[in-house]
């Protein structure tokens, strides 16, 4: 912010001016990558890496700070983690190429991403991110330097930065192909159940959770255990994932990009308790004027479906136990309970693309430090949603348990969160990530 800026928020926020000016000055980096010190661990001192992190500036606008902050060598694994992902997505996003070329592209990219000299000039020229492609060599470079051999001295293979990444760009790469070969070949404009809608998620982002998961245990900051905990990181991805969708509606329905679900957005009881209203048939009657407490009982009905994440994701914080990896996972699941309790019954939301105030966001930063304060931002911000939830919504009850559960939570005894073995005793049984969702019955 400019001078300019700051002058006037210190006129009409005073309070925001405060946290804003003591984030500047109490906030510090944890680390430099650019410092000689840090060269071995980030990379910097290699012209391709060096790449790969302007490309992480470029492409990023939330996690590249966090990314950086983490420690050792995790922080430029997980840039490349997150470059070979935001690849993918590019392809999947771009509308000017037919289903037979992204198809294959699709389904080949953990292959074609460690292939050198492979890269990608053919993105449509609107697409942002599209110079990634353009300059694979740089990435796929990096991904081939990260390791042939073990990350710790084990015989496992799955510990391997490489592999896991790879893996999990495989599984990405198939929900992804095959969502989008549906919108090409099919007249389906939206997702018409919740089933499918989680699933949707799952690829996108629950197995980003599983990946980076894997990741943390991989490099030994994390317990070996942690990475067997698939619903627990499933939960942590889709609950940041559905919070983006919830908020960035007005946005994707501008783009004819339609990601809730049908189940849920046309339910016949939203019309029937907004007046006797017929229900929806279109996403795009949702802002159209006189519909307004009708779609902010379907916003209402997306926002349960959110928070029934709240608490595993809760349950996966208090099992970390490393504070980089820990403020990395904390900052972004804050900031998603925030931005729930900005959008609930706020009509706006259908309006234009709605964010909480840069102090807010800086005062979560300072605060998502420990498993016992990441509880009580969560506790607070779940009693912002009940406060002003009303009995004439369809999904009061279920919105006042949902609520009521993240307030249940018994809280962490102390801000000291290096546990020696807090293993939970739910797992996925058969190995592979969960897609049902807990339940908020």
């Amino acid at each position: 912010m400019g001078a300019a800026s700051m002058l006037t928020l210190l006129l009409t926020h005073p309070l925001e001016f405060r946290t804003l000016l003591q984030y500047k000055i109490w906030h510090e980096p944890k680390r430099d990558i650019t410092a000689p010190s840090e060269h071995p661990t980030s990379g910097w001192d290699r012209p391709s890496m060096r790449r790969c992190w302007q490309f992480l500036d470029q492409t990023s606008r939330s996690f590249a700070g966090v990314i950086k902050e983490l420690n050792g060598d995790l922080a430029r694994v997980v840039c490349l983690f997150y470059l070979i992902l935001r690849g993918l997505d590019t392809l999947e996003d771009d509308m000017t190429l037919p289903d037979e070329k992204k198809q294959p592209l699709l389904r080949q990219f953990h292959k074609l991403a460690i292939t050198p000299g492979w890269t990608f000039t053919e993105s449509g020229p609107d697409e942002k991110d599209r110079q990634v492609l353009v300059e694979w060599t740089v990435v796929c470079d990096e991904l081939l330097l990260l390791d042939s051999r073990l990350t710790r001295p084990a015989p496992t293979a799955s510990r391997r930065y490489r592999d896991i990444i790879l893996d999990i760009t495989e599984k990405v790469e198939t929900g992804m192909a095959d969502f989008a070969h549906r919108a090409a070949t099919t007249d389906k404009v939206y997702v018409e159940t919740v089933d499918e809608y989680n699933l949707y998620c799952h690829y996108v982002a629950g197995l980003v959770g599983e990946g980076l998961t894997r990741l943390w245990s991989a490099s030994g900051k994390e317990a070996d255990w942690l990475g067997e905990q698939l619903e627990l990181s499933n939960a942590m991805g889709t609950m940041l994932q559905k919070t983006n969708i919830i908020r960035d509606f007005r946005e994707d329905a501008d783009e004819r990009r339609f990601f809730w679900p049908r189940e849920i957005w046309g339910r016949d009881v939203y019309g029937k308790a907004a007046g006797g209203l017929p229900p929806f048939r279109e996403m795009a009657e949702m802002h159209a004027p006189g519909r307004e407490k009708q779609a902010l009982w379907a916003q209402s009905g997306m926002i349960v479906d959110v928070l029934c994440y709240a608490c595993d994701s809760l349950d996966y914080l208090r099992l970390l136990r490393e504070q980089s990896v820990f403020a990395f996972c904390a900052i972004p699941q804050t900031m998603a309970m925030a931005t729930l309790a900005l959008c609930f019954m706020n009509y706006e939301m259908f309006q234009r693309n709605i964010k909480i105030r840069k102090a807010e966001a800086a005062s979560l930063i300072m605060r998502s430090t420990n498993p016992r304060d990441v509880a009580l931002i969560f506790r607070h911000y779940s009693r912002v949603i009940h406060a002003r939830a009303v009995p004439e919504d369809p999904n009061f009850i279920k919105l006042s348990v949902a609520c009521g559960k993240v307030r249940a939570r018994p809280r962490p005894p102390s801000p000291v969160h290096s546990q020696t073995d807090l293993r939970p005793a739910r797992r996925s049984s058969n190995g592979s990530s969960a897609t049902t969702p807990p339940s908020c019955a």
